[in-house]
């Protein structure tokens, strides 16, 4: 199995923990819904050992805040404990863009500005928090935490690789930037 590449796979969940005696898994979705693993039709699970197995996904259901994940070949809780914690990567060709949505990848690096034409600094990583994403933006040795939020992030333009945002009072101290 080739090594997980940026370019090729999308990081989309988590295994948390195998879900009973049957190789079911309780897994962490970065994507909106389960229809992407469903479309993506293979996963590529990386164990904390960092070995690779790729796997034909049977099903994808919403069990309480979570998914719980069928992979076909995995049909007891002994053969599931392995993938404990191992990342869920698919092929970037293999899920297609809700509206609205965007991937993780795709902003980080963007440059953030504020409304005024300002620069905040770029996007160097992002922090899922469960109620929203939280953008590390980085200018030099300033770091700033920006929620991803329709009152704050204003505009997206991947195009130009940019982000505006809006200030919310108490987000941002004039001292900081």
């Amino acid at each position: 199995m080739p090594p997980v590449s940026p370019d090729r796979w999308l990081l989309i969940g988590r295994v948390l923990r195998p879900h009973g005696a049957g190789g079911l898994l309780r897994i962490w979705s970065y994507a909106s819904s389960g229809h992407s693993f469903l479309e993506a039709g293979t996963a590529f699970l990386r164990t904390e050992q960092g070995e690779v197995d790729k796997f034909k996904i049977l099903s994808v259901k919403p069990h309480k805040n979570v998914f719980l994940m069928k992979l076909e070949g995995l049909d007891s809780l002994d053969e599931s404990e392995r993938y404990r914690g191992a990342l869920i990567f698919v092929e970037k060709g293999s899920v297609s863009r809700q509206e609205d949505e965007l991937f993780w990848y795709e902003l980080k690096g963007l440059d953030v500005y504020l409304e005024n034409g300002e620069f905040l600094g770029s996007i160097e990583q992002i922090i899922y928090t469960g109620a929203n994403d939280v953008y590390q933006v980085r200018r030099g040795e300033q770091e700033f935490l920006i929620p991803a939020i329709d009152e704050v992030v204003r505009e997206i333009d991947l195009e130009k690789g940019k982000m505006i945002i809006s200030v919310l009072e108490g987000l941002l101290e004039l001292n900081d930037i």
